[in-house]
């Protein structure tokens, strides 16, 4: 049993060392920020609606709002925002790619949601209240097709024993 706890352990912070790697800030002028992942070499950017809120899906920022991301080696670049959905909670920007200084973009590898069953490990990684690369893991409660409280609607639900922190 020891040694089954210490490869869980291992591999959870492989993981996170791996996470890491595509996880970004992004800040919304100075109303605040968020976290993002990296989706495509090119420059494409997921984050929640909420952390963009107030911005046109044209991508075109209010004056006081302009959208920064923040990569793990510190450089920073403007993004400009190309879709949302509030509904969801999703937002997709495009990272200006032209600076210099800016890291290889590496691409989160996502994992299949629907395979995911009571029992198993998920972990949540983000920068809650400006601390970079933070985790937190807990075990998937349950999951399904259908909300429990809204059942036909065919909307997927994961149900999870996980603290999660604004800025996860």
């Amino acid at each position: 049993m020891t040694a089954l706890l210490t490869q869980l352990d291992s591999d959870l912070g492989e993981l996170a060392v791996e996470v890491r790697r595509s996880l970004v800030q992004v800040s919304v002028g100075q109303s605040g920020y968020g976290s993002g992942v990296v989706l495509s070499e090119d420059g494409l950017v997921v984050t929640n609606a909420h952390v963009v809120s107030g911005n046109r899906p044209s991508g075109r920022a209010s004056l006081a709002q302009h959208l920064i991301v923040k990569f793990p080696n510190g450089s920073e670049t403007i993004a400009r925002l190309l879709a949302k959905d509030d509904e969801q909670d999703v937002a997709i920007l495009q990272v200006k790619k032209s600076e210099k200084a800016l890291p290889t973009l590496v691409p989160l590898k996502m994992g299949d949601s629907k395979a995911l069953r009571a029992g198993q490990w998920v972990m949540a990684m983000g920068h809650p209240w400006g601390v970079p690369g933070v985790a937190v893991a807990g075990i998937v409660i349950g999951a399904g097709p259908d909300l429990p409280e809204s059942p036909g609607t065919g909307k997927e639900w994961i149900a999870v024993d996980l603290g999660l922190r604004p800025g996860n």
